[in-house]
């Protein structure tokens, strides 16, 4: 089995809606994202995936995530914009990407020590 990884980062702020209805303060994190993909077998030019286009298309769902209020980022889908959640719509966005068949995770970290990685595949 074959595994590689894109990374990129973005900045975006959000506020959690807590169990008891209350929001915390708004804060930002400069979001840490990776996105690895695997397969069992390479292709004609022994690639499982271009990293170009693995890291054009990570970027560019950075991109609509960049500089935001992910409370109001549609990309999420009014979910509570916790990193699990941001870790799932990167995804499902990469998922349609080219090389999506073969996206295992991704791992969004919000600050050193504190990530969150959303697996699409069992």
């Amino acid at each position: 089995m074959y595994r590689v990884s894109v990374e990129t980062t973005f900045s975006a702020a959000h506020r959690l809606k807590l169990p008891d209805g209350t929001f915390e303060p708004y804060h930002g994190h400069d979001w840490h994202v990776t996105a690895t993909y695997a397969g069992p077998k390479l292709d004609a030019t022994g690639l499982l995936v271009d990293f170009v286009a693995a890291r054009a298309a990570l970027n560019e769902v950075a991109r609509l995530l960049d500089h935001s209020d992910l409370n109001a980022n549609g990309l999420l889908g009014g979910r509570n914009p916790s990193a699990e959640h941001v870790a799932f719509a990167v995804f499902e966005w990469l998922a349609l990407a080219a090389g999506g068949e073969l996206l295992l995770s991704v791992r969004v970290t919000e600050e050193p020590g504190c990530a969150a990685e959303y697996f699409g595949k069992d």
